[in-house]
């Protein structure tokens, strides 16, 4: 680590860039008026440390107040540099008084904070809970804690105990600042108060929770001690100011007693005691002052007066006397006896040629001192007033204003110049913006609450609002255009440096007793004094201080010193003889990479010596021609400057033992303050250090161009500084030129979703644990990516570091930790180190602009982490959208895998990878990142790169290709996802990847593809995929069965082509009861009918299983059924042989099932388990007479019951109404009708008709069909028709006989008989279908005795068809007649015959 210099230190603007820090305003009424005069006061401002701000474990650790008081107003803020304080800021307003300077005290007790505030006539006391007092727990472990202001709104600020108005009327105070306030051991609250007339007065408030009452007391050499009711009248008279008027107070509060000392304006310290109110001891100061004749006579009117009190020096005292050209500052020390005497013991006298003494400070070892110069700005020294031999203060590098003129460059835009440095981290604050647009607006209107980027566009619109309002022309050229545009913003440039010049004011210095940490109080924010490192020091001291070998701690050797004292002091010509354009030239050169750095310093150094008209190259040849050793020199300069480290700054540091602990140091120097100190200290450095590498540069070239003629050491060390020193200093100024550029880049606002899809990223590559974005940033205070580096990486590693070093026990001192904090915080950032934080950093929190600007920067130079460098350039591409580079990014990080820790990192830690080599595991992680993003294209890429790294590995190889597979899938590249599943080498995954090729293309229903892959040696694979996805997954949604009859169909296996649509359409029949189920049935039967006729006739059969038989379901128990009960044992599966004619019954039956479902659709949830049978009954019930007749007569059933249904229906139309009617000629349109009527007829009519067709269609033996009608039709007394009479006498007229008995329609049978013994006896015998009548050649003739009997018997029995029996008689006895004469003749024929 670069050694320390605790004699220098450098301002680091600690400022946050609120527009308006909110300050909750307390407005305090007394009671009183305001005095006449109008007498105004200087601002003041002061600070509070507590007790315990030193310790790790306090409540109070690194926690301060600090306070500014302005006429009637104090403002008091509690700052902390472990946590964001809530509730922080108070303003107090005194109405009709003055806060007088320096009235303001603060003191700590146990378990308050007392605040004491003296105005011009009122004094005031607070009480607020100390924080040690405010959180119920030890252990504090929220981000923000709540200030001890919380509450102060609360408090009775008006009570009479807490406040009280001097006596007499204090507005001509002689001396305004001549104030103290202190609490007494007793809990009194005093306040001391210069007397206008000469002493002191003391005005004393009783303990806060005591009744008692206000007490005044007057401190006079005259009446020594007296109690008085109010101030002397004397002292307001206007008479000339005593000589024993008090200029400065200050009090030791002792056991018993109270010191106070007064420095009055005869030059002489008094000290008196309030309790024995006697004046204890009084010295005259220009004793102390050498040749102080002529001072005698001057009144001090600026002599100051500080103490401090240690155990080891006891009380010192510091008194300042302000003499023109002779300031001088006498530290004593106080020296008591037994006897209650007193003496002061002279320890030094300290002098300064500083003019404008605005404050100073005493601490035990040093006294530190604010003035202020010519041009209003602050100058800081300090000095160790004990062990100073040479009585030279020590430097304090304050920030510098603004730089008043801006370069802008021929290349860029005047506006974005501007904006740049105006809201730069580290030159204005935002209430000087503010401030200075409301009057470049001549506006009068507040601007609160604007975001930092709010701000930026409201300053853009205002100044271009008022160039356009100025602009008269309407025509103008770039180069008019761009002069106008730097004249507006150079106004209001010059506005916010108005106002920063303001702000900036130095209001007073506080250094912390316990901490050491020193900081100055400007008017607008608080300035961190951060100790100087040994190269910046030296390059940032004046020459004067730069005398000795000693001051110089870099190197040991005297000689060495005094070379690098004479190189620094070369160096500072060099920077003086850079002009802006040239300093600019080079920084655009470092910025922007357009030449090496070695180049642009040769035509810097080009450019010096051609306009050096001064003879500053002469001077700096005469200084180096007085370095005798000018490489040693370089080489301790460049060690020093090198932040290169060996120690590993990210790994794990011991825990420290202890909840408390733990929680202590994950808050330590973590609140939004000590980030931008920490983070403004390492760009200060950067900066810095830059400029000196870049001087150095120059200079190193400048040795080149004199050569010998300053080079003792001649050839050698020219070649030494040409190919070592020169390389090392370039690098050296690449490295701090991008610390100063991330310090100063802004980070990036992130959407919430975008964090999560970074964190799903991250944690695809097993980097989750990389910290996330901070949830602490300040909406109106952008993070720089430093900023956001160390809050959420850096410190938790900067810490762990630290106190792996030091005990926690031990004081955070303040120059120590901080140097180390920013110290480490560079050798973390520093890129030639191997850690890899920052990057990774920034990668998680998706800050891929400024990862990409930090890859341009280093990737010509830096040779360390390059592959690292090139994967978080990937990601950075990956996150654009640019995925062609991000995969050319990742394959060149993957040769740096075994090398880099970071890319170590990515290589697998699971079991299976655990074999691969670590670049297979790089490629395994980079490919899941690749997969959580969604690129399959990049996937492919990056897989079929990785397959040569596999060459041995058949694991890998296999999971690759099944990538490979994945992705070429889908993206629907069928084709090449085939071809990397025949590739891959492992079964299993080769399995798994054609059931997901089967699946897939199924579901895209890119079937031709699926069929036309040949499956070398995976055909069986392919079918039963194919079968078990059909036969396990739901018929309707999946087509797996028409897939199989295309494979089968494709490879000309018809056989196994039927036999799929067979299944299929079997399992349609079962499973699916709908139409369109029925439909695919009937489809599926006819396919596997087409398919067995393509075959021979011998090998036309398929293989059914028998009825009850199931499928094997994928997932079945072996051992039990659907049910849980245990299965019966095994048995051989019985087989049915199914032929062309069993196919041909079932098609036809399922054809006739889907009949039914198309005409009568409830019907299709039971039509497809009916048997043939059950099916004709309900084609015929529904009128479907033509299916049902077809598939009696394939299943060779009996028609009768289609008669029937058909007869019915006739029935129903004879006697039913036009609903009948309507509906009839629905199911009459489903039957073929036989003939064709041209003219109009009723659906009776034609159901008649259809009957008629069919009876003569489909003729039965005996006339069975035309009975089972007449039958019918008799049973519902329905009239038979005459057709049907006809036909049925012609085929059977004994059957019809007997059936018109059975009804008693002894009419109609009486009729038939007689028509039928007249067509016996040959008179139309052709209507009865008799060939032959009765005739002696014929053949015998019959009559249906038995039913004509029963037609005369039942004749015979009633009246009314007596002339009906006696016909049927006669026509009988006719009948028996030609009978007997035809027997006759034939016998008669017969004899001749014989004869």
């Amino acid at each position: 680590m670069a050694a320390v210099l605790e004699r220098s230190l450098v301002e680091i603007c600690g400022f946050g860039r609120e527009a308006e820090r909110r300050f909750r305003e307390v407005t305090v009424n007394p009671g009183v008026n305001t005095p006449p005069g109008g007498l105004k006061f200087a601002d003041s401002a002061g600070a509070f440390h507590y007790d315990e701000s030193g310790k790790l474990l306090s409540v109070t650790s690194n926690r301060f107040i600090h306070w500014w008081t302005s006429a009637d107003t104090v403002q008091l803020v509690e700052e902390s540099l472990d946590t964001n304080l809530l509730n922080n800021a108070i303003r107090l307003k005194f109405s009709c008084c003055s806060v007088l300077p320096g009235g303001v005290t603060i003191q700590e007790t146990l378990n308050n904070i007392i605040i004491l505030i003296c105005t011009n006539q009122t004094v005031h006391r607070l009480v607020l809970p100390h924080p040690a007092r405010m959180y119920r727990s030890e252990l504090v472990t929220e981000r923000h804690m709540q200030s001890i202001f919380t509450d102060v709104m609360k408090l009775d600020l008006q009570d009479p105990t807490h406040f009280a108005t001097i006596p007499g009327w204090m507005g001509h105070t002689a001396v305004p600042g001549a104030v103290a306030a202190w609490l007494s051991l007793h809990g009194d609250a005093h306040f001391a108060l210069a007397s206008p007339a000469g002493g002191i007065t003391v005005v004393t408030l009783p303990p806060y929770n005591s009744q008692g009452s206000v007490s005044v007391v007057e401190l006079k050499r005259s009446s020594m001690m007296r109690r008085l009711s109010g101030w002397m009248p004397t002292a307001i008279r206007g008479e000339q100011s005593p000589p024993d008027l008090v200029l400065s107070l200050a009090v030791r509060e002792e056991e018993e007693d109270s010191l106070i000392f007064a420095l009055c304006q005869d030059h002489r310290l008094r000290m008196w005691s309030l309790t024995e109110q006697t004046c204890l001891l009084e010295a005259n100061m220009l004793e102390y002052m050498p040749a102080s004749k002529g001072v005698r006579r001057l009144s001090g009117q600026g002599h100051h007066l500080r103490l401090a009190f240690s155990s080891r020096t006891g009380l010192c005292l510091c008194v300042y006397l302000a003499v023109p050209q002779r300031g001088q500052f006498i530290v004593l020390q106080l020296v008591g006896t037994d006897n209650n005497r007193y003496s002061l013991e002279h320890i030094s006298s300290l002098f300064s040629t500083q003019e404008t003494l605005v404050d100073f400070t005493l601490t035990t070892t040093d006294v530190w001192a604010l003035w202020m110069d010519e041009s209003n700005s602050a100058v800081v020294k300090y000095i160790d007033f004990e062990h100073n031999t040479a009585g030279q203060w020590n430097q304090v590098f304050v920030q510098p204003p603004p730089e008043e003129e801006v370069h802008v460059g021929v290349d860029l835009d005047p506006r974005e110049t501007y904006l740049e440095l105006l809201f730069s981290p580290l030159r204005f604050t935002a209430s000087a913006i503010v401030r200075a647009l409301q009057i470049f607006r001549r506006g009068s209107e507040r601007i609160l609450d604007l975001s930092w980027e709010n701000l930026k566009k409201e300053v853009t619109q205002a100044v271009e609002s008022e160039l356009q309002s100025s602009v008269t022309e309407f025509e103008f050229s770039q180069e008019e255009y761009r002069q106008l545009q730097v004249e507006f913003w150079s106004r209001f440039y010059s506005c916010c440096l108005q106002y920063q010049e303001v702000e900036s004011t130095p209001l007073g210095l506080t250094v912390s007793q316990h901490t050491r940490m020193a900081c100055l109080l400007r008017k607008g924010f608080v300035s961190f004094l951060l100790p100087c490192f040994a190269v910046d020091h030296l390059y940032l001291s004046y020459d004067q201080y730069l005398l000795f070998e000693e001051d110089t701690p870099i190197s040991d050797d005297p000689d060495v010193a005094r070379d690098v004292l004479q190189l620094i002091r070369t160096l500072r010509l060099v920077s003086d003889a850079v002009s802006a354009e040239m300093a600019y030239e080079m920084e655009k050169a470092l910025e922007y990479l357009q030449t090496p750095p070695e180049r642009a310093a040769e035509l810097v150094l080009e450019n010096m010596m051609c306009n050096d008209r001064d003879g500053v190259i002469e001077d700096i040849q005469n200084k180096l021609q007085d370095i005798r050793n000018p490489m040693a020199a370089m080489i301790a300069l460049l060690r020093e400057l090198d932040l290169e480290t060996d120690s590993d700054l990210g790994g794990d540091s011991p825990v420290a033992p202890g909840l408390s602990v733990r929680m202590s140091l994950s808050q330590l120097y973590g609140s939004t303050c000590a980030v931008s100190i920490v983070c403004q200290g390492a760009c200060h450095m950067a900066m810095t250090r830059a400029q000196f590498c870049r001087d150095l540069l120059i200079l190193q070239k400048l040795y080149l161009h004199f050569g010998d003629n300053v080079f003792l050491g001649g050839g050698a060390q020219l070649l030494q500084l040409q190919q070592d020193l020169i390389p090392r200093t370039s690098h050296l100024l690449s490295s701090y030129h991008l610390l100063k550029h991330i310090s100063q880049n802004l980070s990036s606002s992130v959407p919430m979703d975008t964090i999560d899809v970074n964190l799903q990223h991250l944690t695809a590559l097993e980097l989750s644990d990389t910290p996330s974005v901070s949830t602490g940033r300040s909406v109106l205070n952008p993070q720089t990516v430093l900023e956001l580096f160390y809050q959420t990486t850096a410190r938790r590693i900067i810490i762990s570091q630290i106190f792996s070093q030091q005990h926690t026990d031990s004081l955070l001192l303040w120059n120590n930790m901080i140097s180390n904090v920013v110290q480490l915080l560079a050798q973390l950032l520093w890129p030639s180190n191997p850690g890899f934080q920052f990057p990774e950093c920034l990668m998680a929190n998706c800050q891929y602009t400024q990862l990409q600007d930090y890859v341009r920067l280093i990737g010509p130079w830096c040779q360390v982490n390059i592959g690292s460098c090139r994967f978080v350039l990937a990601q950075c591409y990956l996150a654009h959208g640019e995925g062609q580079k991000a995969l050319r990014c990742f394959q060149e990080a993957a040769t740096e895998v075994e090398k880099e820790e970071f890319l170590l990192k990515l290589t697998g830690t699971e079991d299976e990878e655990a074999a691969a080599s670590p670049r297979l595991q790089y490629y395994n992680k980079v490919l899941r990142l690749l997969e959580d993003m969604g690129l399959p294209e990049l996937i492919i890429q990056l897989a079929s790169l990785a397959l040569a790294e596999a060459d041995d590995d058949v694991h890998c190889q296999a999971a690759l290709w099944t990538r490979i597979f994945k992705h070429h899938l889908d993206l629907g590249h069928n084709s090449e996802a085939y071809e990397a599943l025949t590739q891959n080498p492992d079964t299993s995954m080769q399995l798994d990847c054609l059931r997901q090729l089967v699946v897939v293309l199924c579901e895209r229903s890119q079937l031709q593809d699926l069929v036309r892959f040949p499956y070398m040696n995976l055909h069986n694979e392919v079918v039963g995929i194919i079968e078990s996805r059909a036969r396990g997954l739901d018929l309707l949604t999946h087509n797996y069965y028409e897939l199989l009859y295309a494979f089968h169909i494709a490879r000309h296996n018809y056989r196994k082509a039927g036999t799929v649509m067979f299944e299929f359409g079997m399992r349609l029949g079962r499973e699916v009861r709908t139409r369109l189920g029925l439909q695919k049935q009937v489809n599926c039967y006819l396919a596997a009918l087409n398919c067995l006729r393509l075959i021979r006739p011998e090998y036309a059969w398929i293989v059914q299983p028998v009825s009850g038989s199931t499928y094997e379901r994928p997932g079945a128990s072996p051992k039990r059924t659907s049910d849980g009960e245990f299965s019966a044992e095994p048995s051989r599966r019985q087989v049915d042989i199914l032929e062309l004619h069993d196919l041909e019954k079932d098609y036809f039956l399922s054809r006739a099932r889907l009949t039914l479902a198309q005409h009568h659709p409830p019907s299709a949830a039971i039509a497809g388990s009916v048997s043939a049978p059950e099916l004709v009954l309900l084609l015929a019930q529904t009128g479907l007479f033509d299916s049902a007749l077809s598939l009696s007569r394939i299943f060779k059933l009996d028609l009768s019951p289609v008669f029937d249904a058909l007869t019915f229906k006739c029935i129903q139309l004879q006697s039913g109404g036009e609903e009948h009617q309507s509906e009839a000629w629905s199911w009459l349109a489903a039957n073929q009708l036989s003939v064709v009527n041209t003219k109009e007829s009723s659906a009776t009519d034609e159901a008649w008709r259809l009957l008629a067709s069919y009876l003569d269609r489909y003729p039965s033996t005996n006339g069975q069909h035309h009975r089972h009608v007449i039958h019918k039709l008799l049973s519902h007394g329905i009239p038979l028709p005459d057709w049907l009479l006809q036909s049925y006498k012609c085929l059977d007229a004994p059957s019809l006989l007997r059936l018109l008995l059975n009804f008693d329609l002894l009419e109609m049978a009486a009729e038939l008989v007689l028509e039928y013994v007249d067509a016996v006896l040959g008179r139309g015998h052709q209507y009865f279908g008799i060939e032959r009548p009765l005739s002696a050649t014929s053949p015998p003739a019959w009559l249906p005795y038995t039913a004509i009997d029963q037609l005369l018997l039942a004749l015979s029995e009633t009246q009314t068809h007596s002339s009906l029996h006696n016909k049927v008689q006669n026509k009988l006895a006719e009948y028996h007649n030609v009978v007997q004469q035809t027997t006759d003749r034939r016998l008669g024929a017969q004899r001749q015959v014989a004869s």
